[in-house]
C-alpha cells in the first residue's frame, strides 16, 4: 500500500511572518488576518484541499537582536503584529467540519493549569480536532516582557517543560474519570464527585493541587506536535511529541540528512518505551508553482524581489540569537570566522547548492519560508520532490509555508494537491474521527498506550471539600 502524507499549512496570526516583505506584493492579502474573514477564507481552501491541520505558529516577543534594536522587525512586520492564534479556533472549527488546528503556546510562559483548561475547551468546541505545539520559547524579548530578569538557559527550559507536561497529564488524563458526569435526575446529581480526583502535584517548577475544571474531552489530551532540533530537543519530542516539525531537509544532502534525522528519532522513542511509528515527521517546505520549470524560477525571482534585507536578518537574528549586522553582507559564507554562522547558513543554501553564496544571498533566501526550503518548479515536480522526501527521507507529511497570502496556498491546493491525489499519496475525501485519528488510525481517539502521558499517575481520593 503507498504511504500517505499528512498535510498541514504552516501560518501565524500576522501580516507575512515567514516571507519577509511579501507584504509589498499586489496580491498579498496578509494585512487582512485582523479580520475573522480572512482566517475563513484559508480555512474553506485547506478543507477543499483536505488538509490536516492549519498550524499556527506564535511567539510572543519582537524581534531586536539585529542592531540590538526592533526597527527593523517593526518597520518590515516580521511577526508583528502578533495576534492570539486561539481566539479564531473555536469560530473557524464552526465554520468547518474536518480541518484540525495545531496552536502553538510556550510551555515556559504559560500555566499549566490555565493552558488544560484552555485546550480541553478547544478539543470540546472542535470535537476533537486540536493540537498543541509545545515550544518553549527562544526570545529574550519574550522572558523580559512577560515578567522574568531574561530568558532561561536552554536545557532547564526543556526541564521545565517537562515538568510542565507531567502537570497537564495529570490534569487531561487523570483528574476526571470518563464516566465522571452522570446527570442522574433522580438522584439529583449531576457529577459523580467520586470519579473526579486532585492531582496534588507538588515539583520543582509546579505546584498544583487541585482538580481540572473540565471533563474530558474528545481527545482527553490534544495531539502533541514539537519542533526540538537539539539533542534534548529531539529526547523531549521522543518522550512527549506525537508529531515533529522539522527544517532537517535544507541541506545539500537533504534525503540523508533527513533520513538520518528519522532514524535518530525512531532510536529515541525506542529508549522512551514508544513504538517507531509513534511520532510523524513534518518537514518545513515553500512551494513555489510554475506551469513549466522555467516559470516556476521566474516567480522565485520575482517573490525574492520582494524580500527586504535588514527584516530578513531580524528574523535570522532572532531565531539564531546572533546579531547579523556585525557581518559584511558581502563576504562569502565559507570565509566567516566561525564555523557556528557557518553551519546556520548550510541549511537555507538548498535551492543552489553548488552556487557561492554571500550572507547577503543567504539572508534574503531565509526571507522566503523563514528557513523552510523551498521547492520550485511544476506541479509534478514538486510532487516528485515530496515523494522522494516520503519515500526515501522518512517524512509522513509536510508543514507547506506560504509567500503570497493566500494565492500560493491556494495554487498548493488547486494544482500539486491533485497531482499527490493521482499518486495516490495523498486522501480525495476526509473520514470522519478525531484529528488523532487521522494521524494515527481508525479508533485511536486518546494517546496511544505507550506514550508516557498515560504513565503518569495520580494517587486517587477524594475531592477537596
Amino acid at each position: 500500500m503507498t504511504k500517505q502524507i499528512h498535510l498541514n499549512a504552516f501560518a501565524q496570526h500576522s501580516v507575512s511572518p515567514h516571507a519577509i516583505g511579501l507584504w509589498k506584493h499586489p496580491d498579498h492579502e496578509g494585512d487582512a488576518h485582523g479580520s475573522l474573514s480572512y482566517w475563513l477564507k484559508l480555512s474553506e481552501i485547506l478543507e477543499r484541499g483536505t488538509f490536516d491541520t492549519l498550524f499556527l505558529a506564535d511567539v510572543l516577543g519582537i524581534y531586536d537582536v539585529y542592531e540590538g534594536s526592533s526597527r527593523a522587525a517593526l518597520e518590515q512586520a516580521v511577526q508583528v503584529p502578533a495576534h492570539d492564534p486561539t481566539v479564531i479556533v473555536s469560530a473557524l472549527a464552526q465554520a468547518t467540519k474536518h480541518l484540525g488546528f495545531a496552536v502553538t503556546v510556550s510551555a515556559t510562559y504559560a500555566s499549566p493549569y490555565k493552558l488544560a483548561r484552555l485546550f480541553s475547551t478547544l478539543d470540546h468546541v472542535t470535537d476533537g480536532r486540536i493540537a498543541w505545539n509545545v515550544v518553549t520559547g527562544y526570545l529574550e524579548s519574550e522572558a523580559r516582557n512577560l515578567g522574568l530578569a531574561g530568558r532561561i538557559q536552554h536545557d532547564e527550559r526543556y526541564d521545565r517543560a517537562d515538568e510542565f507536561l507531567d502537570v497537564v497529564y495529570k490534569l487531561w488524563e487523570q483528574s476526571w474519570e470518563r464516566d465522571a458526569i452522570v446527570k442522574d435526575v433522580q438522584k439529583g446529581r449531576y457529577i459523580d464527585s467520586s470519579k473526579v480526583h486532585p492531582i496534588r502535584h507538588e515539583g520543582k517548577y509546579f505546584d498544583v493541587p487541585g482538580i481540572h475544571l473540565v471533563d474530558p474531552s474528545p481527545q482527553r489530551t490534544p495531539v502533541l506536535f514539537q519542533a526540538g532540533a537539539s539533542s534534548r530537543g529531539r529526547d523531549f519530542a521522543a518522550k512527549h511529541a506525537e508529531a515533529i516539525f522539522t527544517d532537517t531537509q535544507n541541506s545539500k544532502e537533504a534525503v540523508p540528512a533527513l533520513r538520518s534525522f528519522t532514524a535518530d528519532l525512531r532510536r529515541r522513542l525506542q529508549w522512551n518505551g514508544r513504538r517507531p511509528d509513534a511520532l510523524k515527521v513534518f518537514p518545513g517546505f515553500v512551494p513555489v508553482v510554475g506551469s513549466t520549470e522555467e516559470e516556476a524560477w521566474r516567480h522565485y525571482e520575482e517573490l525574492k524581489s520582494y524580500v527586504n534585507y535588514d527584516g530578513s536578518a531580524a528574523l535570522l537574528s532572532g531565531h539564531a540569537g546572533f546579531d547579523f549586522s556585525t557581518l559584511d553582507p558581502d563576504e562569502y559564507v565559507e570565509n566567516l570566522p566561525s564555523g557556528a554562522i557557518q553551519s546556520t547558513f548550510e541549511s537555507y543554501t538548498s535551492t543552489k547548492p553548488d552556487a557561492k553564496w554571500t550572507v547577503r544571498d543567504a539572508i534574503l533566501h531565509h526571507g522566503i519560508g523563514a528557513g523552510s526550503t523551498p521547492i520550485v518548479g511544476t506541479p509534478e515536480q514538486i510532487a516528485d520532490r515530496l515523494e522522494t522526501l516520503v519515500v526515501d527521507g522518512g517524512a509522513d507529511g509536510f508543514n507547506v509555508g506560504q509567500t503570497v497570502t493566500l494565492r500560493s496556498i491556494e495554487t498548493f491546493v488547486d494544482e500539486v494537491v491533485p497531482e499527490l491525489r493521482a499518486r495516490s499519496l495523498f486522501r480525495e475525501t476526509y473520514e470522519d474521527g478525531t484529528l488523532r485519528e487521522r494521524l494515527f488510525g481508525k479508533g485511536q481517539r486518546e494517546l496511544r498506550d505507550d506514550h508516557y502521558g498515560r504513565r503518569v499517575t495520580i494517587e486517587k481520593g477524594d475531592v477537596f471539600a
